[in-house]
């Protein structure tokens, strides 16, 4: 099967909607490290283990939620089932012809942006900045959405199944302190409607 041609303002919109900002990170973070959550951030990928032990040794203060970060990362991918389960149960037809996500790229795409949410709430969880998200890329994404007619709804139950599925993995008694990182994404995601 091949891949639908993207149009140049599409293209463009992809690099402009980058949703990660360590801009206020400034006060809480030397500069190192603050780089080596943007090296990840550019490279689209988690932060490793070298990473986030170079992150501690950077700021001490802020790295009480590694072994969450550490956690999540490690079961991105049943976390990613499950959000995706929870978006098929309650819109069943959505991958069927004449829905949000068919053909099959656009719900590949959908379990992909999935994948870089959490990516990004770990990166919040791991710098304990619930005001890890950037305005601008934030607008260009709800451009990109608007533009690819991407099913908002959808993405929200996603991302409420991201947050489900992840606290479900992370102690009781933690829950309570990571669930606004989770909400401050869907809460963005929301606006968008």
């Amino acid at each position: 099967m091949t891949q639908p041609q993207l149009s140049d303002k599409v293209r463009e919109l992809i690099q402009k909607s980058r949703i990660v900002s360590f801009a206020t990170w400034t006060n809480t973070h030397p500069p190192e490290a603050i780089e080596l959550f943007q090296t990840a951030d550019n490279e689209g990928r988690y932060l490793t283990d070298e990473d986030l032990q170079q992150i501690q040794l950077l700021a001490p203060a802020t790295t009480a939620l590694i072994t969450v970060t550490q956690n999540l990362r490690d079961r991105v991918t049943e976390i990613v089932d499950e959000a995706r389960n929870d978006v098929l149960a309650k819109f069943p037809d959505i991958t069927q012809p004449g829905g949000g996500l068919y053909p099959a790229v656009r719900a590949d795409a959908c379990w992909r942006d999935f994948w870089h949410f959490l990516r990004c709430i770990t990166y919040g969880i791991t710098g304990q900045h619930t005001d890890y998200t950037s305005p601008e890329g934030l607008h260009y994404m709800q451009l990109l959405y608007k533009e690819l007619q991407v099913p908002l709804d959808a993405m929200v139950v996603g991302l409420e199944g991201i947050k489900a599925a992840s606290l479900k993995r992370i102690e009781t008694e933690q829950q309570a302190t990571l669930a606004p990182y989770f909400d401050h994404l869907i809460e963005q995601l929301k606006q968008f409607r």
